[in-house]
């Protein structure tokens, strides 16, 4: 008997031949999901980036004397830094592909839910340029006044070496951490916070209080403009269902940050 023939177990003889009956979804269950696939990802870099922070304050020099860096090397040897790069970007899509392959087996249609479809390219393109530039331009302006405040580190996006695959790897990681964190933090966040019913205000202050925490290694600036970033993406998402234009503004965003700081890091005076 092959294996696309094998019949399901019944509810009463779970030890039986075949594939189980899968459990159905409850509100406990969903919670559970939740707390998981959190704690696995993003939830897990949240914690730590608060013990960042923490540290970071206990140090005997101010916020803005310290230097954080995003992307930096790991390995001595170059071909080996290249595969660990490679290996934490496939990473990073994998933990959002995760929270899209759990909604899709609870029978959500990633299509009409998260927009998740090729029939607006040029609108999402479009509309995902328009968010990257009213997020940007105010972003960095935010962040150089928190600099100035002392209530946030001085952030070096990138210490890659000057390498052949320096500016592939830069781009690559830009669009990883868009997919991820607008899968996971406003695509599966929102639509399993709108399952248990949660109020509209208290699913998009979730989303952008978790997109805030595990940028708190940066200081309470990087906290600040990121969870300010997570507010408009959350409203945006929940008034639209088109989670594409978040995932190209978001790249665009740290594309332009990993990308435009290695070419004019040493070269411009204003940037710390």
């Amino acid at each position: 008997m092959t294996s696309a023939s094998v019949p399901p177990v019944a509810a009463g003889d779970p030890d039986g031949p075949g594939y189980p009956v899968p459990r159905p979804y409850s509100a406990r269950s969903i919670r559970v999901e939740l707390i998981v696939v959190f704690l696995v990802t993003l939830g897990m870099s949240g914690l730590f980036s608060l013990v960042n922070l923490v540290d970071a304050l206990l140090a005997p020099v101010p916020l803005a004397s310290q230097t954080v860096s995003i992307l930096v090397p790991q390995a001595q040897a170059s071909f080996l830094d290249l595969i660990k790069q490679l290996l934490t970007i496939l990473r990073g899509f994998a933990w959002g592909t995760l929270g899209l392959y759990l909604l899709w087996r609870s029978g959500v249609n990633l299509r009409d839910r998260l927009g998740l479809d090729f029939r607006k390219p040029l609108a999402d393109v479009g509309v995902g340029i328009a968010l990257a530039a009213i997020i940007g331009l105010p972003g960095l302006a935010f962040y150089l006044l928190a600099v100035q405040l002392g209530i946030n580190l001085t952030v070096a996006p990138t210490t890659l070496n000057d390498v052949w695959w320096r500016l592939p790897v830069l781009i690559l990681a830009a669009v990883e951490n868009g997919f991820l964190e607008e899968v996971l933090v406003v695509g599966y966040l929102l639509t399993r916070l709108e399952q248990l019913r949660v109020p509209a205000f208290a699913a998009i202050a979730t989303s952008a209080v978790l997109r805030g925490s595990y940028h708190l290694y940066q200081g309470f600036g990087g906290f600040l403009g990121n969870a300010v970033m997570g507010v408009v993406f959350a409203w945006w998402f929940r008034r639209t269902r088109r989670l594409w234009p978040l995932v190209i503004a978001h790249s665009l965003l740290d594309i332009t940050v990993f990308v435009g700081y290695s070419m004019l890091s040493g070269v411009v005076s204003w940037l710390p």
